[in-house]
């Protein structure tokens, strides 16, 4: 297990842009607009030959008005973060100065009792070292002077952090737990993917709130279950296109379909009481279409009236037959129903598309589909299918040698898929079945 740091401090501090620049990849979202990062996000990286788990947090801010959950969430975020990191990398502001609420985050920080390095950020050169840094001296911490948007003092930084802040952090023990799964939960605005992941895991890991948009970034939750070590992927809300506008909203959806397409297996929520909107529809498309194993949970079951329940099941699964493979399952994070079965149902998606089938036995399949149902005659032609071979699992891939591939009907290769489904057992993995023209006659 990596040594965890927590990266602290108030907000528009650099945080983000500091995380980014120790990780030396764009993994946290950028933006001028205050509070940008709300959940914590997790990335390891390597620091002086020693793995750490770096922990980009939300800005450590007063709650002055009552019932303001996203800021009271964001501060409880942050406060979780500082209490299971083992060591904590405070960020101040060079430009602006101490201000009363560092003053107030320092001593937060300091009540922790963890070993802390303040980085003072925003110092462009050496020039401006003295100047930045004057009146941080103050809060009595080790100080380093950076430039996380110029790089300056990167260096330095990274061997301070090696030298002083984890040679007080003692080595963990070796683990023996099993890497499972990643998963990353998809879906619009609201549906549920935060509450969904808390209620799994076990705990309020993850910032929920009525407010549509609270998850901005992709946010990494690690558990373990069972031995195994599994990762949700949670991601900001995809709304229609014509309501997202450029800049920080843009990104988070940008971040959320790659996030679809990094992960072993995609959960995507619906909203049971909102019925099947049109943007459900082409968030189902855009994964068949990507070929991406997933799942489909039709959530928040508990605010459907129980008499029209059985009503609304059917018509989901009735529309949701646009992606025959994927597998539906009715869920509710309030009163826990249909939550036990998503990991056994992704660990079955994932066993599926890295099955391996052999040529031989591919070519009998073959054989034994083709006297079945015989390709139609097309322009006066049928085609001839000479051999069947599988070039890549995950997803499971096949190519069919024909002698012209445009005597192949949609309808006939969907018949070939259906077959090769059934014959080895694949239920729910997406299948790539291409035809490629080969003369062999």
């Amino acid at each position: 297990m990596p040594a965890i740091v927590a990266i602290v401090g108030r907000p528009n501090v650099g945080k983000s842009t500091l995380f980014n620049r120790l990780l030396r990849q764009n993994l946290a979202i950028i933006h001028d607009e205050p509070g940008v990062t709300r959940d914590r996000l997790y990335a390891e990286t390597e620091i002086g030959g020693r793995r750490v788990a770096l922990v980009d947090t939300g800005g450590l801010t007063v709650v002055e008005t009552p019932g303001a959950d996203v800021r009271e969430g964001i501060f409880n975020q942050a406060r979780e973060a500082v209490e299971e990191a083992q060591a904590i990398l405070l960020v101040m502001d060079g430009r602006e100065g101490l201000t009363p609420l560092d003053q107030s985050v320092a001593e937060f920080i300091r009540r922790s009792g963890k070993p802390t390095l303040l980085a003072v950020n925003k110092v462009d050169g050496e020039e401006q070292e003295g100047l930045r840094t004057a009146e941080f001296h103050a809060l009595g911490f080790p100080l380093a002077p950076v430039s996380a948007a110029h790089g300056f003092g990167l260096d330095a930084l990274r061997e301070r952090l090696a030298g002083e802040l984890l040679a007080s952090v003692p080595e963990p023990e070796e683990s023996h737990i099993e890497a499972g799964l990643r998963l990353a939960m998809l879906g619009r605005p609201n549906a549920g993917k935060s509450s969904m992941i808390n209620a799994l895991i076990g705990k309020n890991r993850l910032l929920v709130s009525a407010e549509a948009g609270t998850t901005r970034d992709a946010v990494d939750v690690t558990f373990e279950r069972d031995g195994k070590r599994y990762t949700f992927v949670d991601t900001a809300g995809v709304r229609k296109k014509t309501k997202v506008e450029e800049g920080l909203e843009h990104f988070s959806v940008l971040r959320a379909l790659a996030a679809s397409k990094r992960a072993d297996v995609v959960v995507l929520v619906l909203s049971a009481n909102e019925g099947l909107t049109t943007q459900d529809k082409k968030l189902v498309s855009f994964l068949d279409k990507e070929k991406t194993p997933f799942l489909i949970a039709v959530n928040k079951l508990d605010l459907v009236p129980r008499a029209e329940g059985k009503e609304v099941k059917e018509m989901f699964r009735r529309e949701l037959k646009i992606a025959a493979q994927a597998p539906i399952l009715f869920t509710s994070t309030l009163t826990r129903t249909g939550l036990s079965q998503i990991l056994p149902l992704a660990e079955t998606i994932d066993a599926e598309c890295k099955v391996r089938v052999s040529t031989g036995e591919l070519n009998r399949a073959m054989r034994k589909a083709l006297d079945k149902h015989q390709p139609p005659v097309v322009k006066f032609k049928r085609a001839k299918f000479y051999y069947l071979t599988q070039v890549e699992s995950t997803p499971p891939t096949f190519i069919f040698f024909v002698n012209n591939k445009e005597l192949i009907k949609p309808s006939y290769q969907r018949y070939l898929e259906n077959s090769l489904r059934k014959l080895f057992g694949l239920t729910h993995a997406p299948v790539r079945v291409f035809f490629k023209s080969s003369h062999a006659e």
